[in-house]
């Protein structure tokens, strides 16, 4: 039988990184609630900051992915996470934000496409955001590892047509 309540599904996942956290020998109080039915766990600063951190975001990941598959495992209907650990995610996501900003000027200024690195789902989905702010066209190309956004540039009343011509 599947787990309905959000609520319940919260608490669980609460409880579930608040013990993994404990293996590591923190004992913190995790904060917990939901938006768009995305459970969002966010984990104090504290001396391990980097560790639960890890190289680029990849622990953070993990320990996510981790507690989304117990929610599942347990038969939660809501098991989607994001898990922060001192504002890491959304000090990032501030960050690629600005940059996004810069990358849009500069195809506004050259009214050119530009295609940027590869980046993860999460900055993928903040460049997206932005660029849709400003009026800009992106589309994501590329497979795993190597999927990127291209920005293109404002739209103009020729059709594309013309230029065959």
């Amino acid at each position: 039988m599947q787990n309905q309540s959000l609520e319940e599904a919260i608490q669980y996942a609460k409880k579930y990184l608040e013990d993994l956290l404990s293996f590591f020998g923190l004992n913190i109080e995790v904060y917990a609630t939901a938006e768009d039915d995305v459970i969002e766990l966010s984990v104090p600063s504290t001396h391990m900051n980097g560790f639960l951190i890890g190289q680029r975001g990849e622990t953070i990941r993990s320990i996510q992915f981790l507690t989304s598959m117990s929610l599942r495992s347990k038969d939660f209907e809501h098991c989607r996470v994001n898990v922060d650990i001192a504002d890491y995610k959304k000090n990032r996501q501030d960050r690629v934000a600005e940059k996004a900003e810069e990358w849009i000027q500069r195809v506004k200024d050259t009214n050119t496409t530009f295609a940027l690195k590869p980046m993860n789902a999460a900055d993928r989905r903040v460049v997206h955001k932005v660029a849709a702010e400003y009026g800009l066209t992106t589309h994501s190309e590329g497979e795993g590892r190597e999927r990127h956004i291209v920005i293109e540039p404002p739209t103009t009343a020729e059709p594309e047509s013309s230029e065959a011509a």
